[in-house]
């Protein structure tokens, strides 16, 4: 495969790992007051991503996969509120172990490894335009 191809397929498998990744935080954030259905039930557990360099047989580039979902086992936040419907016999009320500021880090971390993905598709797309203007321009 010639560079400027494996150049556009890691580029691709990049966008899509963190329009992936972007999906995950967005459920996060979206959760992150979630709680149980019943009196001292387990809440919502923040979701976690993972990847991993996957070779492409049919191109014989490294690209980016996702390897796993899962979710973090940190202890959930609990909060006073007796008059809950999830309040334990204590009152406390089980929240989902979602920091926003972490959430919001992860956002903006994966939107802007997308953005550097699509920038360089287009500065390839650009390299193969000129390319084949420079093999007209020769004939």
């Amino acid at each position: 495969m010639d560079p400027l191809s494996a150049s556009l397929k890691i580029a691709g498998s990049g966008m899509e790992a963190q329009a992936t990744r972007l999906r995950i935080v967005s459920e996060n954030i979206a959760n992150a007051r979630s709680t149980g259905d019943t009196p001292g039930a387990d809440p919502y557990r923040r979701k976690l991503i993972t990847f991993g360099a996957e070779l492409d047989k049919a191109s014989g580039v490294d690209v980016v996969e996702v390897k796993k979902l899962g979710v973090d086992k940190s202890k959930f936040v609990e909060e006073y509120d007796p008059d809950h419907p999830a309040a334990d016999e204590k009152g406390m009320v089980k929240l989902p172990n979602v920091n926003m500021l972490i959430e919001m880090a992860d956002m903006r971390e994966a939107n802007r490894s997308y953005d550097a993905n699509l920038q360089t598709i287009k500065q390839t797309r650009e390299l193969i335009a000129s390319t084949i203007d420079l093999l007209k321009a020769g004939q």
